[in-house]
């Protein structure tokens, strides 16, 4: 991969962190080494999507400290469990953040010399690839309309194909995902600002909707803020929280009591998982 391909990459993505993985009982801890941690799919998962053809290109973090970020609001993948198996995708798959937490299966076609034959990975969506309109769709705008493209961590790419291959044709597909552990309910804010940020949803990851109820409240529905962000203007306080989700194939799990009556902003609760 050429220097000058490298940096346009790197302007074109918003960079995330690509990290170890945890287990569930770790949701605190931090680290700033490199694995590679491949999320499964479902063996009796309904969805598994026709394969299409997109492009993939690499970026690699100089210090995996100074990569925490990313579109969808996950911040530090380390402490969401996502680890380095994870791509940004380009403006025609982000589906303005909808698609956020969602799986897909890629695989390297079509070039006997840079891919390595038989092999495929699996990447949870968590950032956005912005267009780039100083350049043509077919001239270094990887991630301009109509390009489907993914943006990968060089360790996740080299699982598919050698690094030189630079803008790499592909194949991929949806796929549901498999997680360990409950879905996460991470809450910040202020007074009766309450911002969620959802995380580690099985199945098929990306949601449309969700809802939360205290103990003195109806189910009130909460509003995409960015990402997998969700928002609501109410006086929670001082009351047990529960959850209501629907991913984007319609299937809801509801949580009862997830964050005890005497919760604090930026605590995580785990609720229920979706089948898979």
């Amino acid at each position: 991969m050429s220097h000058s391909l490298f940096t346009l990459t790197i302007l074109f993505f918003t960079l995330s962190s690509f990290v170890t993985s945890h287990s569930p009982s770790s949701l605190s801890s931090s680290s700033s080494s490199f694995s590679y941690s491949q999320p499964q799919p479902s063996s009796s998962s309904p969805l598994i999507s026709e394969w299409q053809s997109a492009h993939a290109t690499y970026y690699a973090a100089s210090d995996p400290r100074d990569a925490v970020g990313g579109a969808c609001g996950y911040g530090d993948l380390i402490k969401v469990g996502y680890g380095q198996a994870t791509v940004g995708l380009s403006e025609v798959l982000y589906e303005r953040g909808q698609i956020c937490g969602a799986c897909f299966e890629v695989r390297c076609v079509d070039d006997l010399k840079w891919c390595i034959p038989g092999t495929s990975i699996i990447v949870t969506a968590t950032n956005f690839c912005a267009p780039n309109y100083g350049f043509t769709s077919e001239g270094g705008g990887h991630c301009n309309p109509p390009n489907k493209h993914f943006v990968l961590p060089i360790e996740v790419f080299e699982k598919i194909a050698i690094w030189k291959a630079g803008n790499m044709p592909v194949q991929y597909r949806r796929i549901n995902c498999r997680r360990e552990g409950g879905i996460r309910f991470t809450v910040t804010g202020s007074g009766i600002f309450i911002s969620v940020l959802i995380s580690n949803v099985a199945g098929h990851g990306d949601l449309i909707a969700v809802k939360v109820k205290g103990s003195r409240t109806g189910w009130l529905p909460m509003g995409r803020n960015w990402g997998q962000n969700w928002h609501v203007n109410a006086l929670l306080q001082n009351q047990p929280l529960s959850f209501e989700i629907t991913s984007s194939d319609g299937k809801t799990v509801t949580s009862y009591n997830v964050a005890p009556k005497d919760w604090s902003f930026g605590q995580t609760f785990e609720g229920k998982q979706f089948d898979t």
